[in-house]
């Protein structure tokens, strides 16, 4: 496949639905950086209150229009409720290897089991339509809960960058980084999550 990152591409089953992210997202994930604080914890960016999340959303568009990167918003389809998004990035296509990460939920949809079935449709179509050989995942080397979660989806731990990305309250931060390979991915990754979700 010849990835197209001015295509919309519609990624989805029975619980979750992911579309690219739009302009127009801007007031529909409002809420989230207005009453959620505790979600940009540790996220490098700061997406607390309004104009946050306004640059956010305005910086991933732009990451979308320099071929860079490719956001989704997330939404659950048993809550019928859009929820948070995630997104592709550091995509490069002669290597064949892309990173996921950025992904937040609201409270309210951690746990239930959504993030897997995102991560099953995600995983897919970065190694059955974009053909990938590899995909990356990284999170704060203390996100223990983050970490727990790419372990359980199949993601093996690579190492740590110490000290690797400055975040916006001027802190630095250790990244461990895990990954998937394609023949990781059709070996057992693959059914062992289909199982799960």
């Amino acid at each position: 496949m010849n990835f197209d990152f001015t295509q919309d591409y519609i990624l989805e089953d029975e619980t979750a639905l992911l579309r690219p992210l739009k302009d127009s997202d801007r007031e529909l994930l409002l809420e989230y950086a207005e009453n959620e604080p505790e979600l940009w914890k540790y996220s490098m960016v700061e997406t607390a209150g309004k104009e946050n999340m306004q640059r956010y959303i305005s910086f991933a568009l732009n990451q979308r229009k320099e071929k860079k990167e490719y956001p989704f918003i997330v939404f659950d389809k048993r809550k019928n409720k859009l929820v948070g998004s995630t997104r592709f990035y550091d995509i490069q296509l002669y290597h064949k290897t892309l990173q996921l990460g950025y992904t937040w939920y609201g409270k309210e949809f951690q746990g239930t089991g959504l993030n897997k079935h995102c991560k099953y449709l995600l995983l897919d179509f970065a190694f059955d339509k974009m053909e990938m050989e590899r995909v990356e995942f990284r999170a704060d080397s203390t996100n223990e809960r983050s970490i727990n979660a790419m372990k359980s989806i199949g993601c093996k731990v690579e190492g740590i960058l110490r000290s690797n990305a400055l975040c916006e309250n001027g802190k630095r931060r250790d990244s461990i980084v895990l990954s998937i390979l394609r023949e990781e991915w059709y070996g057992e990754v693959k059914e062992n999550l289909k199982q799960q979700i």
